[in-house]
């Protein structure tokens, strides 16, 4: 088994509807590692990712508050570090509070099977 460490995502904006942005490829196990987040804007925008569809259920974070730029060079960014295994043909959703104002680079390895 060959393990690939990758960009899975991004950078890119992130929208408000729920947004299929990673499928897990055949052959293939993922393990998502971190979620790199800024918020250039001046306000809060809440970021709500899923592990599947968005409902409810599904949910890793829901309405999680990214803070608005301030004063300091690192005010508005999120380093969120997680360990997420998934599946062949599973999805990663995300969804931002407002429109196109967050950016966010998703990383972790991509592991062949077989």
């Amino acid at each position: 088994m060959a393990r690939i460490p990758k960009r899975l995502y991004g950078p890119a904006q992130i929208a408000t509807g729920p947004t299929t942005v990673y499928t897990v490829p055949a052959v293939t196990k993922t393990v998502i590692r971190q979620f790199h987040v800024n918020n250039p804007s001046a306000s809060i925008v809440t970021l709500t990712v899923s592990i599947g569809a968005d409902a409810a259920a599904t949910r890793f974070l829901d309405a999680y508050n990214i803070p608005a730029k301030g004063a300091g060079v690192t005010d508005s960014v999120r380093d969120i570090f997680v360990y997420l295994p998934m599946d062949v043909g599973e999805i990663l959703t995300l969804s931002a509070g407002t429109n196109l104002v967050l950016v966010i680079i998703v990383t972790g390895d991509e592991i062949i099977l077989g």
